[in-house]
């Protein structure tokens, strides 16, 4: 299997949106929402979509201004999860950061997502706080940072 990223359009969000629907069923962005991320793309975001075999499979995207990114989303399909797929896309990601002169990376993650949180732990990220009832469904969300100099 190969996974081959490329920066995604809004050809995309057809697939993109079935992916976050799949992905984040209790709280999905709108479609409105990822159009208006694409919308300010390249300026201050950054997506992309991961394909197999030419089929969207995820997405993930980073927002970055000034000396600071924030990883907005990453979305991996069920059954392409502990594939490689989500590494490769925060992977991605993070050299965008570091190519933007970004010193630092945040992202928001569940809870109750200790895969998630396992990956992020794995690529140098630290647990900085707690939002309380960040979720639409009132699940907490982790803080965390990753210094890109570190």
């Amino acid at each position: 299997m190969t996974v081959v990223l490329r920066r995604m359009t809004a050809d995309d969000l057809p697939a993109v949106m079935e992916v976050e629907r799949k992905t984040f069923p209790a709280d999905a962005w709108s479609e409105g929402m990822l159009r208006g991320e694409l919308d300010d793309q390249p300026r201050t975001r950054h997506y992309v979509v991961a394909l197999v075999d030419d089929v969207i499979v995820g997405y993930a995207g980073l927002a970055a201004a000034g000396d600071q990114a924030d990883v907005q989303t990453i979305a991996v399909l069920a059954e392409w999860r502990r594939a490689g797929v989500g590494g490769a896309m925060l992977t991605e990601l993070l050299a965008e950061a570091a190519r933007r002169d970004a010193v630092s990376v945040f992202l928001e993650v569940r809870a109750d997502n200790a895969d998630a949180q396992a990956v992020y732990d794995r690529f140098g990220f630290e647990r900085i706080g707690l939002r309380r009832r960040y979720y639409e469904d009132g699940t907490d969300a982790i803080m965390m940072r990753k210094d890109l100099h570190a």
